[in-house]
């Protein structure tokens, strides 16, 4: 156990190094243009110093999963921390090979930053290294769920480069439908980022809210400890038929709908509520700073792009994510769960949100060769497969109560 507090550190040193690329990248970018500098001798040199930075980064990562793999018995993917820790160490190695390939350094810019969302995601869960349950005691656990992370993986590349290709080439000069949708996929974004703050601001402060639910019978400390229910966040939304046994820095506005299952069904509720109340904040805040759209003030960095060269890249990252995700996220899920439940097939919500990601980027595939969705049509398939994936790993595993519920501890 000695190794966990190495991987901890390994991860740290690796989360700053994602934000440092992220950081160069955007100077890489943005600098390009500063008076007495040739665009491309700065571009090329802030971007060969943002890739190492990611790849030392890696490396670091490389060294937690490989400690917290032989600390915990098993691969690191058994909770919500470990797994979305894994999802950002396959975005990061998806794009070190795309850079390999095509040497575009602003892919970086929008790959990375994806990453240290994703990576900053994971530390609003518990870290403490748990015994697996009964039904993630199987070899399979390393075969299915690393699968379908790589395959994820690979995909938000190809999310990264379609919403380039849309920033790159929607007119921002007029509001259209498309200027439109694509502010809104922007703050989506901007959700998730703001549920990070959110999480980590408060869990600092302490300043929890803590409910007792209701049971016909407790017979000991135990059973009351156990159906206590502590939200982080400041309580808007309170369990049904609970009891405020420790107020919080608000009190809740109104109770969880009924057909909300589960103990911590409403805390989920409540998580998913502030994380949009602090995405669209972040968003006015950035509006009145820019003083713009989002994407208007994006534009200027990418003018120089080939939007051609972008369309490959994110069809080619999908196109090989998409293989690998089948194989992870369903078949070798069907598998397994024939093994640990005795069906192939159960209709748990992450189950059918699994099938709704891979028929989404059926028909993407389906689409661009047979009927030549490429360009402005492709991308925004790119970009809303992978607002689904992210729909899956947050409202399906923060709200839905189902037999995967125990990755949302």
């Amino acid at each position: 156990m000695q190794l966990i507090p190495l991987s901890d550190v390994m991860l740290d040193i690796a989360f700053v190094l994602y934000v440092l690329a992220s950081i160069v990248f955007v100077v890489a970018l943005t600098g390009k243009n500063w008076a007495g500098r040739d665009p491309k001798q700065h571009e090329e040199k802030y971007g060969r110093i943002a890739y190492w930075l990611a790849l030392v980064g890696f490396l670091a990562q490389t060294g937690y999963v490989v400690f917290r793999w032989i600390a915990g018995g098993h691969s690191p993917t058994s909770n919500m921390f470990e797994f979305m820790a894994f999802l950002d160490y396959c975005i990061i190695l998806a794009y070190l090979i795309i850079y390999r390939i095509y040497r575009l350094t602003v892919i970086g810019a929008f790959v990375l930053p994806l990453g240290v969302v994703m990576l900053g995601y994971s530390y609003v869960f518990p870290k403490e290294v748990t015994p697996l349950i009964p039904a993630l005691q199987s070899y399979w656990l390393h075969i299915h769920v690393t699968t379908a992370a790589l395959g994820e993986g690979i995909l938000a590349v190809g999310f990264a480069a379609g919403l380039m290709y849309l920033v790159r080439t929607v007119p921002q000069d007029v509001v259209t439908k498309s200027t439109r949708w694509l502010e809104v996929v922007l703050a989506v974004v901007l959700m998730l980022v703001g549920f990070i703050a959110m999480e980590s601001t408060f869990s600092r402060l302490d300043q929890k809210t803590v409910f007792q639910l209701p049971t016909e019978q407790l017979n000991n400390q135990a059973q009351m400890e156990k159906m206590k229910v502590e939200y982080t966040l400041p309580a808007i939304v309170a369990p049904q038929d609970a009891t405020l046994i420790q107020a919080g820095p608000m009190n809740p506005w109104f109770t969880a709908p009924a057909w909300m299952e589960g103990k911590d069904a409403a805390r989920k509720l409540n998580t998913m509520i502030w994380s949009v109340i602090s995405g669209l904040v972040l968003y006015g805040i950035l509006r009145l700073i820019l003083r713009k759209r989002l994407a208007a003030a994006m534009q200027p960095g990418l003018r120089d792009i080939d939007p051609e060269l972008i369309d490959e890249i994110s069809y080619r990252a999908i196109s090989i994510g998409y293989p690998v995700f089948t194989l992870g996220a369903l078949i070798f899920a069907m598998i397994w769960a024939e093994e640990a439940w005795g069906r192939f097939w159960g209709w748990d919500p992450k189950e059918v949100w699994a099938l709704i990601v891979w028929l989404f980027y059926s028909a993407y595939l389906h689409l661009r060769l047979s009927r030549g969705w490429i360009g402005a049509k492709s991308a925004w398939m790119s970009v809303i497969g992978f607002v689904i994936i992210l729909i899956t790993l947050v409202v399906v595993n923060l709200v839905i109560a189902g037999l995967h519920s125990y990755a949302g501890v």
